[in-house]
């Protein structure tokens, strides 16, 4: 009878264990792409210093390897990650971002990425 119990103890705390890994799972970032005529340089500065207008606290900045990541410190936080890279006659911006731990479906990054647009003189 006691081997029987210990068992069940150990089935329950196992599948305890499987059922809270699978609350701590977050889905994947997918991030939102534009294609700019600008440089890649001006992109990322323009980028950059609009993360800062809208209040976002730029944590890291590379120029070199086109990466940024910048937090709005207000609750629940907020943090948007920049990715600029070159191609033929401009740049692309890859864009994703999160909401306290959880990644914000691509489109919600449509009026930032129209925001950097104008930034760089490119809306029709």
């Amino acid at each position: 009878m006691r081997s029987l119990h210990k068992h069940c103890l150990t089935v329950t705390a196992v599948l305890v264990i499987f059922a809270l890994a699978g609350c701590a799972t977050t889905q994947p970032l997918e991030p939102r792409e534009l294609r700019y005529n600008a440089s890649p340089e001006q992109t990322f500065r323009e980028a950059i210093e609009l993360m800062m207008e809208q209040g976002y606290v730029v944590r890291h900045a590379d120029l070199a390897l086109g990466r940024a990541e910048a937090t709005l410190a207000r609750w629940p936080e907020y943090r948007l990650q920049l990715q600029v890279s070159e191609v033929p006659g401009g740049s692309r911006v890859s864009l994703s971002a999160l909401r306290g731990n959880q990644p914000l479906p691509p489109y919600v990054l449509d009026p930032w990425l129209m925001e950097l647009q104008h930034k760089l003189g490119e809306l029709p």
